[in-house]
């Protein structure tokens, strides 16, 4: 038979978990095939990636080789492995061997772990994976409250159409609740600190007020979607600001999505942020406060 290996891991169970760790193992071990031109196939969870090679419907007599790839090696799914595949060479590459005598560990027949009882561990083959391009870190700062909007209120909308356009996005989404609280370890304890995440993303994506002005504070380019029909308080914040990027719930659809996506990610965008932000800095408009003063006779 000509040699051909089969890539599998935890990813590759429909019932398993597709970790970036294991991944990354996965690409370096397949960075080193590809390096001696060795051909191979990868299996996957048809849950994590539909249309792929599912490993539920390989077909074992094909390949001579079975690798399985980072994780931890126990359960009845690799012991399974090891019939369906009986005809391979079987190995276990980058792997945490928790009892060395299960039969998920001793029907391969070599295993090369990262960790095992007795033995020097070594790094973990993530650490070596090929380096990728970076993705946009995107802050999503999305609510479904303003009752106060009543049958004007698209906020359900807005949420699922952005969280659904978003998962098709090639970048890094860090879901942010700009509520804050002294005791729940998960939420910002004061401004600042929520202000320090602000000013490390790349974009922020938002249907709030408060994401707004927090994105454009910190100079980042936010594309805005107001989820009251007719316009509200984002429009109008928009407005105030300066900043064009803010999509009414009535036009919101993908083709307009993805223009002022394009256009946050541009030089552009990215300048018009950190002139609203030097404008905020400077006071350039004038805020209800200045106004206050005048009422109180000051």
């Amino acid at each position: 038979m000509r040699q051909r290996i089969l890539l599998t891991g935890w990813f590759s169970f429909r019932d398993g978990e597709a970790t970036a760790g294991d991944v990354l193992a996965l690409r370096r071990v397949e960075d080193v095939l590809r390096r001696e031109d060795l051909a191979y196939d990868v299996a996957w969870s048809p849950a994590f990636r539909p249309g792929d090679l599912d490993l539920e419907h390989v077909r074992p007599r094909i390949y001579s080789h079975l690798v399985f790839v980072s994780g931890p090696l126990h359960g009845k799914r690799i012991t399974e492995l090891h019939r369906r595949f009986r005809h391979c060479v079987r190995i276990a590459v980058g792997v945490s061997v928790i009892d060395a005598d299960d039969p998920a560990v001793t029907g391969f027949h070599q295993v090369l772990a990262r960790d095992a009882p007795g033995a020097e561990p070594v790094e973990d083959l993530a650490a070596r994976a090929p380096a990728t391009p970076a993705s946009p870190v995107v802050g999503v700062v999305l609510t479904l409250g303003h009752g106060e909007y009543g049958a004007l209120r698209r906020h359900g909308e807005v949420s699922d159409e952005l969280t659904r356009w978003l998962a098709g996005k090639d970048c890094a989404c860090l879901e942010l609740d700009t509520r804050l609280d002294t005791l729940d370890w998960h939420l910002s304890a004061t401004p600042g600190q929520l202000q320090s995440v602000f000013a490390r993303l790349d974009l922020v994506v938002t249907d709030r007020l408060n994401g707004l002005v927090l994105g454009l504070r910190a100079g980042i380019p936010v594309l805005a979607v107001d989820p009251v029909a007719g316009g509200a308080k984002v429009t109008a914040q928009a407005r105030a600001c300066g900043w064009p990027a803010v999509v009414p719930v009535e036009h919101l659809d993908e083709a307009r999505l993805e223009r002022w996506w394009r256009w946050c990610r541009s030089a552009p965008g990215r300048a018009a942020a950190l002139r609203v932000r030097a404008d905020f800095a400077a006071g350039v408009v004038p805020d209800s406060a200045d106004e206050l003063l005048a009422a109180l006779g000051g």
